[in-house]
């Protein structure tokens, strides 16, 4: 009996791989899903008999867009971004991406490094401006909220807020900028400025926003432009996990 020979082992995957392959959308997508499927857990659990609909504020501003939808808006808006996502992931399968396990583990742990690292590097430089260190502004804004509309929210602000400050408007302005700057990099510094006066602003409009503060308004221009640096390196997926595991570890007191 001729015995087959051994097929050679495939090659240990490198690290420059595992950041080639990550930042593409089809990585994106993928982690994103599970922060949609979380976000809408939850908030239909917190939401049940509540008169008043909690929901993220990055959701609602996407939802008025399409305002003729009334109170179906949500709904459509997490149905859309699901349906964006899987016709994202079947256009890249042309490019036969591959899909590793440990991957998705590894940007879970990459993301909860560099979650901490910029919450303590953010707070650092404001506190060495301000002499304060406002890590725990979103500890305060949901205090009197409970454990799981906290965690709902936290989740859904890493995945609507990145969705709509870092991809829709760095990457809009990005493109808007580029056609009139031959450099790349100035157009997308600009962008990136602009985005994180804007993600910081936004914190401060509405029914619930939070008392202004110039501490509070210079840490979260500083942790958005963080984060802009973390979507253009590593991709949205590792930007959203980042984000949303920054403002878990607040609201659970694991920093802070």
């Amino acid at each position: 009996m001729e015995i087959p020979p051994v097929e050679p082992a495939p090659p240990r995957a490198t690290w420059r791989a595992y950041h080639q392959v990550t930042r593409t959308a089809t990585y994106g997508f993928l982690m994103a899903l599970p922060l949609l499927l979380l976000y809408e857990g939850l908030i239909w659990l917190v939401n049940q008999g509540q008169v008043m609909q909690v929901r993220i504020s990055a959701e609602v501003w996407m939802k008025r867009v399409i305002p003729a939808l009334g109170d179906t808006g949500m709904h459509v808006v997490a149905i859309a971004v699901l349906l964006i996502g899987v016709g994202i992931y079947l256009y890249e399968r042309k490019k036969r991406i591959p899909l590793r396990a440990r991957y998705f583990s590894w940007m879970i742990g990459e993301s909860a490094v560099y979650a901490v690292v910029l919450a303590f590097l953010v707070s650092g430089v404001v506190g060495i401006i301000f002499a304060a260190t406002p890590i725990s502004l979103i500890a305060g804004q949901m205090a009197e909220q409970g454990l799981a509309t906290r965690l709902a929210l936290s989740i859904g602000a890493g995945l609507y807020e990145e969705l709509l400050f870092r991809v829709l408007v760095v990457g809009g302005l990005y493109a808007l900028l580029s056609s009139f700057f031959s450099q790349r990099t100035l157009a997308y510094v600009l962008a990136a400025v602009v985005g994180a006066l804007l993600f910081s602003a936004v914190h401060y409009i509405g029914s619930l926003a939070d008392p202004f503060t110039l501490s509070s308004f210079v840490f979260r221009f500083l942790f958005g432009l963080a984060l802009n640096v973390v979507f253009l390196i590593r991709g949205f997926g590792v930007a959203a996990w980042t984000h949303a595991l920054y403002d878990v570890m607040i609201v659970t007191g694991m920093l802070g």
